[in-house]
């Protein structure tokens, strides 16, 4: 008993703590895409997502264990694809297309927002030094902003099944549009290999830090000028 003691005492629970920190950074913005995904369909007269349980913030129906594990681990990875009909849409292909930046649409809003966050928090510390909580909350914000601008920019990307490869297929004529959205599944297996080969490794850094400054520029003025109104 004296030894399991001994070993519990040891356990660095400020890791552990990051660790799940993290684990609930990427639950939010995996169920925050894959809702916001369902409700575009849903306002545009598919029901589909909503039958099949998907408009919900519960992260248990949306979270593929794989993407979890690689948006844990590289800060990129996906979710389980919220099912569509798009004969549901008035204009299907336009639908669709809607439908697909709604995910990445709403990372860069929830980015955008933890980086607020993180400015407030930043004021919080400022104002009580030595708080675990509120810079347990700084860490929090900071993976939610970094994985929700990751997983914006990942889906981007114009490679199918992602969100960015329904967006340029709308652009397509409606033959062509089929005969690729036929080979989808194909699009999955060349995506993988180019994640494994870390090929989209560097590009991928790159944009999200591209994304993440330009965040950064407009998470700021907000709060200098209720700063300055609060000074009038």
């Amino acid at each position: 008993m004296d030894s399991i003691l001994a070993w519990f005492r040891q356990l660095q629970f400020d890791g552990v703590l990051e660790t799940l920190l993290l684990v609930a950074a990427s639950l939010l913005c995996i169920t925050v895409h894959e809702t916001c995904h369902g409700l575009a369909a849903w306002w545009q007269g598919d029901p589909t997502a909503k039958n099949a349980g998907r408009l919900s913030l519960n992260p248990l129906r949306h979270v593929d264990w794989l993407g979890l594990l690689m948006m844990a681990l590289v800060r990129f990875g996906w979710a389980k694809p919220v099912p569509v009909d798009m004969r549901n849409f008035r204009r299907p292909k336009a639908g669709m297309a809607l439908t697909a930046l709604a995910g990445p649409v709403s990372n860069v809003l929830l980015a955008w927002l933890a980086l607020m966050g993180f400015h407030l928090l930043l004021l919080a510390q400022f104002l009580h030094p030595g708080s675990r909580l509120v810079a347990y909350s700084l860490i929090f914000v900071q993976y939610v902003a970094i994985i929700s601008a990751g997983l914006a920019v990942f889906n981007l990307l114009p490679v199918p099944p992602l969100d960015g490869s329904k967006v340029l297929f709308a652009c397509l004529p409606s033959r062509a549009y089929g005969r690729l959205m036929r080979y989808e599944r194909y699009g999955a297996l060349l995506l993988m290999a180019l994640l494994l080969l870390g090929i989209l490794d560097r590009p991928l850094i790159v944009l999200r830090s591209w994304l993440l400054d330009a965040l950064q520029v407009v998470s700021v003025w907000p709060l200098e000028l209720a700063v300055r109104l609060m000074n009038l």
